[in-house]
């Protein structure tokens, strides 16, 4: 579907994209105060994420209360990422699209996987978000080479960020107003109660904050107080309209799956097209405490995702019966998928900070926390012949571990051969024991390379093995 065939059908999709002109303006914090405060005047917005990240979605998806979805140039095909974006912003009052980094970063040359590039894919024009912090009149030599960078891309509008009080705001409004042609929609004063704290993996899951949703809903009253919302509303309208397409065919075949996810505060990173593609499937959910069940309950499959284990490893040692009983269910043949914090839980033992625990002991080697990353940004994946799921083709995918898991058997058998990425040992990743697969990286569950077609075939054929 393109834009110019999306337009004859004139469905009005209002949506802003959000950008900065470098990583760590606070783009973030502004996006989740604008989807609560919109979301508080009584607003339904969709929140996007460009890139493949896990935990700033978390955030957008509990200020706007419904589920963030990521948008990735390496991971999903422009097709993919239109007809993602648009059948999700139907019926919905805007669709908000956070960045990442600046508004012209990206890993070509020639910008076709920077933030403006999905901007002009997907015809939304830009509000600037500009850390204010030092900044008077040199605010706009920087605006008006933004602007003319790409002349396609419409930057509509201005948010100040950081601002060191009403003085500096109106020296910069005045700078503005005087040098360039876009309105200035927002003025925030620096103030650290905004602040999110942050760690290692960048901002801390809000599936793992229990004060997340005060900390959301004070973000966004002092967005409201600081952003003119309605000028915000008005650049949404403003974006040419577009079709809705029908939804994506993914018929379920054969009766329902019992899959359980790890889903708690140590495993938590799952992308949300991914989560309906299983529903879709068949898939009936069922969700796993690592920390607190001590059983292990009847199952088809078993997905454990991304998190932070090594910061709950206290408590995932201590459920000894839950993690003996998911060591005999996987080497029983229980199809599983893991990837990256799921495959720590699955080694040997985890080390953090001079501490040891006992993880679940299936995966034959030890998981060590480091203290510089040991496998960060996109990978590219190559079957090695021998994988269980028989896939052929180059997989996208991503990868942010601190952790590198050691002693492993030199006979250890792989899935994939690391063309691009680190994975577990810089030249392989995906473990495979019975029917376990398990990496360092995180690949997109949905469309035709994702996981979830190969792994549910697995698991119906194990069941049904099984049944005879």
């Amino acid at each position: 579907m393109t834009n110019k065939d999306a337009s004859q059908r004139g469905v009005n999709t209002p949506r802003v994209f959000i950008s900065a002109a470098h990583k760590s303006s606070g783009k973030t914090t502004l996006s989740i105060g604008l989807c609560a405060a919109l979301s508080k005047l009584g607003h339904t917005v969709q929140p996007f994420k460009k890139g493949p990240d896990y935990i700033d979605p978390l955030w957008l998806g509990m200020a706007a209360e419904r589920p963030c979805f990521n948008l990735d140039f390496h991971m999903m095909t422009r097709a993919e990422i239109e007809t993602l974006f648009f059948q999700a912003s139907c019926n919905n009052r805007i669709s908000l699209i956070e960045g990442n980094k600046g508004l012209y970063d990206g890993l070509d040359l020639d910008g076709s996987n920077s933030n403006a590039a999905l901007a002009k894919l997907l015809g939304a024009p830009v509000v600037l978000v500009i850390d204010a912090r030092g900044m008077t009149r040199g605010v706009a030599p920087l605006i008006q080479g933004y602007q003319a960078f790409d002349p396609e891309i419409n930057i509509a509008g201005v948010i100040l960020n950081n601002l060191g009080g009403s003085r500096h705001e109106s020296k910069l409004r005045a700078v503005i107003e005087h040098y360039t042609d876009l309105d200035v929609i927002g003025a925030v004063q620096h103030d650290a109660s905004m602040h999110i704290s942050e760690r290692h993996l960048g901002l801390v899951p809000a599936n793992e904050q229990n004060a997340a949703l005060k900390r959301i809903q004070h973000v966004g009253r002092r967005v409201a107080d600081q952003v003119d919302l309605h000028r915000f509303l008005a650049i949404a309208d403003s974006a040419s309209t577009c079709a809705c397409p029908h939804p994506p065919v993914r018929p379920g075949s054969g009766e329902r799956l019992r899959i359980g996810i790890a889903y708690d505060q140590a495993f938590g990173f799952y992308y949300s097209e991914d989560i309906d593609s299983l529903l879709a499937a068949n898939a009936d959910l069922i969700h796993i405490d690592t920390l607190n069940e001590p059983n292990l309950p009847p199952l088809d499959g078993l997905i454990i995702g991304g998190g932070f284990p090594e910061v709950f490893m206290d408590q995932l040692e201590s459920n000894e019966s839950l993690r003996s009983q998911i060591k005999q269910a996987i080497s029983g043949g229980l199809p599983t998928y893991a990837e990256c914090g799921g495959l720590m839980y699955l080694s040997r033992s985890l080390n953090w900070k001079g501490q040891t625990r006992q993880m679940v002991g299936l995966v034959p080697g030890d998981t060590i926390m480091h203290e510089r990353p040991v496998g960060r940004g996109y990978a590219i994946l190559q079957p090695t012949g021998s994988d269980k799921w028989q896939e052929r083709e180059n997989i996208p995918a991503h990868e942010f571990h601190y952790s590198s898991l050691e002693n492993m058997p030199a006979d250890s058998i792989y899935a994939y051969r690391v063309k691009r990425g680190h994975g577990i040992d810089g030249h392989h990743d995906g473990y495979q024991l019975h029917n376990l697969l398990a990496g360092y990286v995180h690949r997109r569950g949905s469309g035709a390379r994702g996981w979830i077609g190969p792994f549910l075939q697995q698991v119906r054929a194990h069941k049904a093995h099984e049944a005879t």
